[in-house]
């Protein structure tokens, strides 16, 4: 039976799950108060102005950008890895700037030529696109936390994800030196998305590229890193993926072909951003305090927080399906994501975005605080 090709690829990907919450959506829209909408980590506050001054510096840009970035973007995101995050020993050729870090996760399978007879393993609780890059190539798909649970079977591809989207659990040194010497005596890529590194509260994540995870070796190893949450750039698709030189070179050799070429004028707005740790630190303080506000108030209205260690989000559970949890939330005007999103193993949990400005965080606690 013949099959229309416009629908081959849409049949492998499940259905997209923010298309579910349209009901919840309308119930907290017609809170008085007006909806808090917490379901969707994107940034809220302003670009830095020392960033908007650079994009607009090289907005008269007509040429082609190159794909492997400016020599000042190479140079800018490997003072910022080790300046920030403490890892060292890469060189230009061992870092790639990306249109959005979503584009990355989504078509690295592709990008390094898996296919049907490949396995990719992603995090039991997990960003959804992993699976999705994983179906976009036909690669199979094993949902694992731990080594024992992959079996005999060896994968090409493995993800991590620390600090973890959603549940904001950090994995700790030990955990990724073993998944690290695991991969490398079989040959297998790890994949590391630290899109959340810089936003730590009770814990302290490090690189997989980190010296005292890798032993200062980048071979095997991809870390992926974005400007959106850190930085408020989700509307420039700022990101970049760093590690072994060759592992880049060859997502360089594709994505030359591919035409994946980031904008010249983000490119130097990217430099400023990663010289600039000021804008960044004002900006960790400020999810700091949102997270300070919202935090006991989720508690003392009787919910408890799981993980949520770092990055942008807590995870939260009334000890009831997820959808459940959703709908009392929505009466109360707050809009959260259903922890089934991100794997059955949330399906009793909900995740609460912190990228919502003060008023609207202050709105939530306040609504939270009348139900005690």
């Amino acid at each position: 039976m013949r099959t229309d090709p416009l629908t081959r690829v849409s049949a492998r990907l499940p259905v997209f799950p923010w298309d579910t919450l349209a009901d919840v959506t309308a119930t907290a829209r017609a809170h008085p108060g007006g909806i808090v909408d917490l379901s969707v980590g994107t940034p809220v506050d302003p670009v830095a102005p020392v960033i908007q001054e650079a994009l607009s510096a090289a907005a008269s840009a007509p040429g082609y950008p190159t794909t492997a970035g400016t020599p000042a973007l190479r140079a800018s995101m490997v003072s910022a890895l080790q300046r920030r995050y403490g890892i060292t020993g890469l060189g230009e050729a061992a870092v790639l700037p990306v249109i959005g870090t979503k584009e990355l996760i989504a078509w690295l399978p592709t990008l390094l030529g898996l296919g049907a007879a490949d396995l990719v393993v992603v995090p039991e609780l997990a960003y959804p696109t992993y699976d999705v890059g994983a179906r976009l190539a036909g690669a199979g798909v094993l949902a694992a936390d731990s080594l024992t649970q992959i079996g005999p079977r060896t994968p090409a591809l493995v993800f991590l994800n620390s600090p973890s989207n959603p549940s904001g659990r950090v994995l700790g040194v030990e955990h990724l030196r073993k998944v690290v010497d695991w991969a490398r005596e079989r040959g297998v890529v790890v994949a590391s998305d630290e899109c959340y590194l810089g936003l730590a509260w009770d814990a302290e994540p490090l690189s997989v590229l980190h010296p005292d995870v890798c032993g200062g070796d980048h071979s095997g190893l991809l870390a992926i890193h974005s400007l959106s949450k850190t930085s408020s750039l989700a509307g420039y698709r700022a990101g970049f993926v760093a590690g072994d030189p060759q592992l880049v070179g060859e997502l360089l050799a594709v994505r030359k072909h591919a035409g994946m070429m980031m904008p010249g004028p983000i490119q130097a707005a990217m430099v400023a951003a990663l010289d600039d740790d000021a804008h960044e630190k004002q900006q960790r303080q400020r999810y700091a305090r949102r997270r300070d506000v919202l935090l006991p108030a989720v508690r003392d209205a009787g919910l408890r927080v799981d993980h949520s260690e770092a990055g942008l989000y807590l995870w939260v559970t009334r000890d009831e399906p997820c959808r459940d949890t959703l709908a009392w939330f929505a009466e109360q005007g707050i809009l959260v994501a259903p922890g089934e999103f991100y794997g059955a193993s949330g399906s009793r949990h909900v995740r609460i975005a912190l990228t919502a400005t003060d008023e609207r965080i202050g709105a939530a606690a306040q609504r939270l605080a009348a139900l005690t």
